[in-house]
């Protein structure tokens, strides 16, 4: 069993989270919180459930590093992370920069701070070395592959924790947008706000996204905008498949460096952010909150 799927007592996990036993039980009386009985009908919950609630609900964290050893002793701080990834990405060091990742995950940084302050500014630092020619592309491309791969290891993490039939959202990047990192990061940021996110990817035609949401009906469209040849084409191209998305009543959401805000006054969209924290923000404003944790003492009548 990975780590995150280590099983722990409701003793530890009060401990780590910093309320009372009968209010563990109670959450996971109410459903909040899945745990398995064992034999004698103790509750045993998965490490990697323990950290997806604290994350989406806000819970007091007395200290969740006990949880997660190989992290106890880090400060649950963007900061530090990007400094730990900067680091490793300095000596192409493929393992360490998938291990930064996960344990910056792990330690409770949410997937949009984790995009927003440590993935984000990693790969604008390595876009600036590349163009002032410090750093050659085939060194780009060796750190660009061992984020995504350690994004898609994530991906796991946040899937195994998935509700059942989520909204679907649809999304990618347009056409002559290589980018892979930002819509990738898109997927991820909405799969945690609790939707089945499906990333078209990168270069991908205005027909293919009409083509897509005929096919998948989804919740919310949206699309992440790295690099663009030519605003005159891409408004062209991509006006049908915004206008067509309203038509339907399917919210749009816009991001990324390319669209200026010329470009963006033209464009009819639902909102458009900056950084991930505000599609986090938007996509949960669309779907029914989860169920919220309540204090309190199970029915009496319960084992422990």
């Amino acid at each position: 069993m990975t780590q995150d799927g280590q099983l722990l007592s409701t003793q530890q996990v009060a401990k780590a989270v910093g309320v009372s036993v009968t209010t563990i039980k109670r959450w996971v009386d109410d459903g909040i919180l899945p745990a398995h009985r064992t034999a004698g009908g103790h509750r045993k919950l998965v490490l990697a459930d323990v950290l997806r609630l604290t994350r989406e609900s806000g819970l007091p964290q007395a200290d969740l590093g006990q949880l997660v050893p190989a992290t106890r002793h880090e400060p649950a701080d963007p900061h530090a992370y990007y400094l730990q990834l900067l680091d490793a990405i300095r000596e192409i060091e493929d393992q360490r920069i998938r291990s930064v990742i996960s344990a910056a995950y792990r330690a409770g940084i949410p997937v949009e701070q984790l995009a927003d302050n440590i993935i984000a500014p990693v790969m604008h630092f390595v876009g600036q070395q590349w163009q002032h020619d410090k750093l050659d592309v085939g060194t780009e491309h060796l750190v660009t592959q061992s984020i995504v791969a350690g994004l898609y290891e994530l991906q796991g993490q946040i899937s195994a924790n998935a509700s059942e039939n989520p909204p679907v959202a649809l999304g990618g990047a347009p056409q002559s947008d290589y980018y892979i990192v930002p819509s990738l990061l898109a997927k991820l940021t909405l799969l945690e706000a609790g939707w089945n996110a499906l990333n078209i990817g990168p270069n991908t035609p205005a027909s293919a996204f009409l083509n897509r949401m005929e096919a998948h009906r989804p919740k919310l469209i949206w699309l992440s905008v790295s690099h663009m040849e030519n605003e005159a084409a891409f408004e062209a191209d991509y006006t049908p498949v915004l206008l067509e998305a309203r038509r339907l009543g399917i919210p749009v959401a816009l991001g990324g460096r390319a669209l200026s805000a010329e470009l963006r006054a033209r464009l009819p969209y639902t909102t458009f952010g900056d950084g991930f924290t505000q599609l986090a923000d938007f996509a949960r404003t669309l779907i029914p909150p989860p169920k919220r944790p309540r204090r309190g003492r199970p029915p009496q009548s319960e084992n422990s």
